[in-house]
């Protein structure tokens, strides 16, 4: 991991098309802007975190959910 020191107002280039650029600190947080093309994703790693997270414990829902589906489509069913 490359560590670097920015002031306010200096930017960091990336490759030759992203600029990380500080743009506001106030205590513990800092506001950066980020300038890319358009087709570059740009993601908050705690939220694709806290996402796989949750897809994973999804597609393991125990047999209580199985059961609870079952009976939901067979009631449905029965109507």
């Amino acid at each position: 991991m490359l560590v670097l020191t920015r002031r306010i107002g200096e930017s960091v280039l990336i490759g030759d098309d992203v600029e990380v650029t500080i743009l506001d600190i106030k205590g513990d947080a800092i506001r950066i802007g980020i300038q890319a093309p358009r087709e570059t994703r740009i993601q908050r790693s705690e939220i694709v975190e806290a996402v796989a997270a949750s897809n994973a414990e999804a597609a393991h829902a125990g047999d209580d959910a199985e059961a609870a589906l079952r009976a939901a489509f067979t009631a449905r069913a029965a109507d």
